[in-house]
């Protein structure tokens, strides 16, 4: 499947972890999924004008601030199982009935703030999840504001739901798809990994962008859930696969990137 231009090159920043990409390094990287230079160059532009995207010196680009609190989201997947502590049966709530929403922008970012932090609408307006990630609420909510979400939302912790609210909260994620859906990933990564010698670098590159970038997003939106209501041993041997995947995958491009060296 070709990528969308401007997720690919943000995709590509994400890769570099802070390091600069050349436009011609994002141009070669775009062409192997029949992206045109040209379409390459305008979307380096509109996204430079965005504030997505800065420039770090003549021809190269960087995560600009507009970017930089999504990027560090994002690359917490490294470390997703370090993330989570033993759960009380409490659970972490956002109240946003009180906050607008004509404001689509503002929206968007509440939205995306919320599922990547696991949480789900219990009742009109308030979300809820597990309080089982280290740091608790404090650190929770912060990760909320940088996200997006408003700091007039109320982030707290409640406890003893009566036994309706408490059987629905535990309904909110569908605990044996998740599962099922952490062996599978898995599978195809493994998969994928036993034949990749066989492949021509091109074609070895694409398809490791591809695979890696959905195995990535599947744990950057995973709620991270405690048992019993997820298989955690399932989680965790699929982010270990991933962790495997991803190196795999930057050799795969470095040594696609690297110039021929005559003899």
């Amino acid at each position: 499947m070709k990528p969308n231009t401007r997720s690919l090159i943000l995709n590509l920043l994400l890769a570099k972890e802070g390091e600069s990409l050349s436009a011609r390094d994002a141009i070669s990287s775009c062409a192997l999924f029949g992206i045109r230079e040209n379409s390459v160059r305008v979307t380096l532009v509109r996204l430079t004008s965005t504030g997505l995207i800065e420039a770090a010196g003549r021809g190269a680009y960087r995560l600009g601030p507009k970017a930089t609190g999504l990027a560090a989201e994002v690359v917490t997947w490294r470390t997703a199982e370090q993330q989570v502590c033993a759960w009380n049966d409490d659970w972490i709530v956002v109240s946003v009935g009180a906050l607008g929403r004509s404001d689509r922008v503002a929206l968007r970012a509440r939205d995306r703030a919320l599922d990547m932090l696991g949480l789900r609408e219990l009742e009109r307006g308030l979300f809820v999840r597990p309080n089982n990630l280290r740091g608790g609420v404090t650190a929770v909510r912060e990760r909320l504001y940088k996200l997006g979400l408003e700091k007039d939302a109320a982030v707290f912790v409640a406890h003893e739901f009566d036994a309706l609210r408490e059987q629905r909260a535990r309904a909110l994620w569908n605990g044996k798809q998740l599962s099922r859906n952490y062996d599978d990933m898995r599978t195809r990564l493994e998969e994928w990994l036993a034949h990749a010698r066989e492949l021509e670098p091109d074609v070895a590159a694409r398809e490791s962008f591809l695979l890696g970038n959905e195995a990535i997003r599947q744990l950057v939106f995973d709620p991270l859930l405690p048992a019993p209501l997820v298989d955690t041993k399932a989680r965790r041997a699929f982010a270990e696969t991933v962790r495997q995947f991803d190196r795999a995958g930057h050799v795969i491009w470095q040594q696609l990137q690297q110039p021929a060296i005559s003899n």
